[in-house]
Protein backbone atom coordinates (compact mmCIF):
# COMPACT_ATOMS: atom_id res chain seq x y z
CA UNK A 1 0.00 0.00 0.00
CA UNK A 2 1.66 3.54 -1.08
CA UNK A 3 -1.01 5.59 0.90
CA UNK A 4 -4.55 6.19 1.79
CA UNK A 5 -7.61 3.61 0.45
CA UNK A 6 -9.89 6.25 2.22
CA UNK A 7 -11.30 9.09 0.27
CA UNK A 8 -11.26 12.15 2.18
CA UNK A 9 -14.56 12.93 0.27
CA UNK A 10 -17.53 13.92 2.75
CA UNK A 11 -15.00 14.56 5.31
CA UNK A 12 -14.87 18.21 7.10
CA UNK A 13 -11.75 20.16 6.36
CA UNK A 14 -10.21 19.50 10.05
CA UNK A 15 -10.64 15.53 9.18
CA UNK A 16 -9.32 16.02 6.15
CA UNK A 17 -6.39 17.75 6.93
CA UNK A 18 -5.78 15.05 10.03
CA UNK A 19 -5.97 12.20 7.71
CA UNK A 20 -3.51 13.96 5.36
CA UNK A 21 -1.05 14.25 8.10
CA UNK A 22 -1.48 10.65 9.16
CA UNK A 23 -0.30 9.55 6.23
CA UNK A 24 2.81 12.00 5.68
CA UNK A 25 4.55 11.55 8.70
CA UNK A 26 8.13 11.83 7.10
CA UNK A 27 8.49 7.75 7.77
CA UNK A 28 6.93 5.31 6.10
CA UNK A 29 6.46 2.86 9.30
CA UNK A 30 4.61 6.04 10.93
CA UNK A 31 2.86 6.40 7.55
CA UNK A 32 0.94 2.85 7.95
CA UNK A 33 0.48 2.94 10.87
CA UNK A 34 -1.04 6.23 11.65
CA UNK A 35 -2.75 6.66 8.04
CA UNK A 36 -4.47 3.33 7.98
CA UNK A 37 -5.28 4.03 12.01
CA UNK A 38 -6.90 7.21 10.37
CA UNK A 39 -8.26 5.56 7.39
CA UNK A 40 -10.42 3.09 9.71
CA UNK A 41 -11.71 5.78 12.32
CA UNK A 42 -11.62 9.27 10.90
CA UNK A 43 -15.23 9.65 9.93
CA UNK A 44 -16.00 8.60 13.51
CA UNK A 45 -13.52 10.47 15.64
CA UNK A 46 -15.16 13.10 18.69
CA UNK A 47 -14.14 17.09 18.45
CA UNK A 48 -12.02 15.41 21.45
CA UNK A 49 -10.31 12.89 19.96
CA UNK A 50 -9.48 14.67 17.11
CA UNK A 51 -7.87 17.02 19.09
CA UNK A 52 -5.77 14.15 20.99
CA UNK A 53 -4.89 12.93 17.18
CA UNK A 54 -3.76 16.52 16.38
CA UNK A 55 -1.55 16.19 19.54
CA UNK A 56 -0.76 13.01 19.05
CA UNK A 57 0.84 13.71 15.60
CA UNK A 58 2.95 16.35 16.30
CA UNK A 59 5.30 13.52 18.38
CA UNK A 60 8.60 13.37 16.56
CA UNK A 61 7.99 9.97 15.04
CA UNK A 62 11.38 8.16 16.45
CA UNK A 63 9.62 8.62 19.90
CA UNK A 64 5.75 7.83 18.66
CA UNK A 65 6.69 4.60 16.87
CA UNK A 66 8.88 3.68 20.39
CA UNK A 67 6.14 4.74 22.29
CA UNK A 68 3.88 2.25 19.65
CA UNK A 69 6.53 -0.42 19.88
CA UNK A 70 7.00 -0.87 23.90
CA UNK A 71 9.85 0.70 23.96
CA UNK A 72 9.46 4.02 25.63
CA UNK A 73 7.12 5.52 27.18
CA UNK A 74 5.04 8.37 26.11
CA UNK A 75 4.35 11.11 28.18
CA UNK A 76 1.43 11.61 29.93
CA UNK A 77 0.44 14.34 28.08
CA UNK A 78 0.02 11.98 24.91
CA UNK A 79 -0.96 8.78 26.82
CA UNK A 80 -4.13 9.24 25.87
CA UNK A 81 -6.81 6.91 25.47
CA UNK A 82 -6.67 7.32 21.35
CA UNK A 83 -3.20 6.60 22.03
CA UNK A 84 -4.34 3.47 23.50
CA UNK A 85 -6.58 2.88 20.38
CA UNK A 86 -3.72 3.46 17.72
CA UNK A 87 -1.73 0.90 19.81
CA UNK A 88 -4.24 -1.81 19.79
CA UNK A 89 -5.74 -0.96 16.21
CA UNK A 90 -1.39 -1.70 15.11
CA UNK A 91 -1.14 -4.68 17.38
CA UNK A 92 -4.20 -6.75 15.53
CA UNK A 93 -3.45 -5.25 11.78
CA UNK A 94 -0.59 -7.34 10.52
CA UNK A 95 0.18 -4.94 8.17
CA UNK A 96 0.55 -1.91 10.06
Amino acid sequence: MTGSARSSGGLDDRRKRLLFRCWHRGTREMDLILGRFADATIAGLSDQELGELERLIEVPDPDLYAALTGDRVLPAEYATALFDRVRAFRAVDPNA
